[in-house]
């Protein structure tokens, strides 16, 4: 049974009179994310009532730093987090894109190893929460930097670097990339995104990056709705990572309210979460491998998702007042709200400013990941036909 049979009823809200391109869902996609990041990016780490208290009620656009003093505050330091800044999500996501515009067909664990590791650890960029240009390397966060450790100097097997690592969303937080070369087809995002994946994590980390991917996929879909797309999640979806986004779109499917949405969300995915009420003082079990658990970010933003029906600005400003990883969560569902709405679905007030703000062109990368998708579809149909031609000669009556 699917959840537009069960838990959610089927909607169209947002038609367009033209057909969304790839271009234009992959700009709506990766600028969505971005945006989503750097929205989310000050409050992160903090409850939903702390961030009321902080900014005198919800959050509904860029904000500035937690704390005026960032360079030296804890927890946060010594990152410049608000004022349009993107974090490591965004990062990550893009040295991805960089890795597909040089292979520029599916990668596997393999070209982690071969070119994102390369790109992490020796091209300067611009980091906006250093507010300095550095390695990509001296930002990312630990989970990441395992990468590295693993690959560049342990030598450790691509499919299976990843296991050993905290369980997070610090694989999925970057897979939308692998969802748009995969336009249309969530399946193959899935597996994709599996193998990219395990060069970073294990567990139901892993398991987020693929149905994240499959999730962008399908939002990609013409006539894809917030509904289809978590019909979809729920498709590819094993062990507690299906439960917890079960658990979550139920909850969802009474709510219409995104800022009303907050406790009842948490209440769904907090069965599943290992991190557990405090997310500044997780648990003894917090981040470890289990097939019964999942990441909160993942079921959180589709639950986003389907309250807002699919729109941008509520299902990202949910996210970002749910507090807790509220960048990540924010950043998925940015991610697959603007494939469905394609790039007019982002608020350009928000994406210049953020823009701006990080020195980034956020259009350029969707660009790039549009090329790479037409190139690498034309590879498949003819490997296809390859396959297809090889099978009926075998099948053929003798």
């Amino acid at each position: 049974m699917t959840l537009a049979q069960h838990t959610h009823p089927q909607t169209h809200p947002h038609p367009h009179p033209h057909p969304l391109t790839l271009e234009d869902r992959a700009a709506g996609c990766l600028v969505g994310a971005a945006v989503g990041d750097a929205l989310g990016g000050p409050v992160e780490g903090f409850s939903p009532d702390q961030i009321v208290e902080r900014h005198g009620g919800r959050v509904h656009g860029i904000v500035g730093p937690w704390y005026e003093d960032w360079r030296t505050a804890r927890p946060i330091a010594p990152y410049h987090k608000g004022d349009g800044h993107v974090t490591d999500d965004t990062l990550m996501t893009h040295a991805l894109v960089r890795v597909y515009a040089r292979v520029r067909d599916h990668l596997d664990a393999y070209a982690v190893a071969d070119h994102l590791v390369p790109d992490l650890m020796s091209t300067p960029r611009w980091i906006p929460e250093l507010e300095a240009e550095a390695l990509p390397l001296q930002r990312i966060f630990l989970a990441e930097k395992w990468i590295v450790a693993r690959l560049h100097y342990g030598h450790v097997d691509p499919r299976e670097a990843g296991a050993g690592n905290i369980v997070n969303c610090g694989a999925a937080m970057y897979m939308a990339p692998v969802g748009i070369v995969n336009a249309g087809n969530p399946a193959a995002a899935y597996a994709e995104a599996l193998d990219i994946a395990g060069a970073h994590q294990s567990s139901y980390g892993r398991e987020a990056a693929g149905v994240f991917a499959a999730a962008v996929a399908a939002a990609c879909a013409p006539g894809a709705t917030a509904t289809t797309v978590v019909d979809t999640a729920l498709a590819l979806a094993k062990d507690g990572t299906r439960a917890a986004i079960a658990a979550v779109a139920e909850a969802a499917a009474g709510l219409r309210d995104v800022e009303a949405a907050v406790v009842p969300l948490r209440a769904a995915v907090a069965p599943y979460d290992t991190v557990g009420p405090d997310y500044r003082a997780p648990s003894l079990g917090a981040r470890r491998p289990s097939r019964l658990h999942a990441i909160e970010e993942l079921p959180v933003a589709l639950g986003m998702l389907l309250i807002a029906d699919g729109a941008y600005e509520p299902a990202v400003l949910g996210a970002v007042n749910y507090g807790r990883d509220c960048d990540s969560i924010a950043t998925m569902a940015g991610a697959v709200a603007g494939a469905l709405g394609g790039a007019a679905a982002v608020p350009p007030t928000w994406s210049e400013q953020v823009a701006g703000a990080s020195r980034l062109d956020l259009y350029a990368p969707a660009a790039t990941m549009a090329e790479v998708a037409r190139e690498v579809f034309t590879r498949d149909v003819a490997r296809r036909r390859t396959h297809e031609s090889a099978f009926t000669t075998l099948t053929a009556p003798r």
